[in-house]
């Protein structure tokens, strides 16, 4: 025996099936940033990185943050994060690069790349020192403890 639905019933199990069905899509598309679950902090592949400033995402609780990695002119990996010291407050203190530079994109100070790790203080960006990072082989992982404690820097940011 066929039971019999009402044309209401039938629209709104239609209703409901497309309803769960773009759910589902929209959970198992949704993009996580791989940074974030790693417990050890943020992973660097030091062959990636060369004398051109390359910029790496990393969130915490919902605060973008990046972490600029550029090969200075004696080989080294230097590291820090894309925010000024002074200007980060103003939501448009971050860098970008310019020849063998970094400029600050709200106050134009201009910093040598050859600097970062070694000047603190100022107009310049935060530097990841060695105590906030680990070098293995050929990564450079930074401290989840210093990229969480340093989250307030980029509460204003507007890259």
């Amino acid at each position: 025996m066929k039971k019999k639905y009402s044309k209401r019933s039938l629209a709104i199990l239609c209703v409901s099936t497309v309803f769960v069905i773009i759910i589902g899509l929209l959970l198992s598309t949704q993009k996580t940033d791989s940074t974030t679950k790693d417990p050890s902090g943020l992973a660097i592949k030091k062959s990636d990185v060369k004398g051109t400033a390359k910029f790496y995402p990393y969130k915490v609780n919902g605060i973008y943050m990046e972490v600029i990695a550029v090969k200075a002119s004696d080989g080294t990996v230097r590291t820090a994060l894309n925010t000024c010291q002074v200007c980060f407050d103003s939501g448009r203190g971050y860098y970008t690069q310019s020849g063998n530079e970094l400029v600050c994109n709200n106050c134009g100070n201009r910093f040598k790349i050859d600097q970062i790790e070694k000047i603190r203080f100022g107009c310049n960006p935060i530097p990841i020192m060695k105590e906030d990072k680990t070098e293995e082989n050929d990564i450079v992982t930074i401290s989840a403890k210093f990229l969480n404690d340093s989250k307030d820097y980029f509460k204003r940011w507007k890259r």
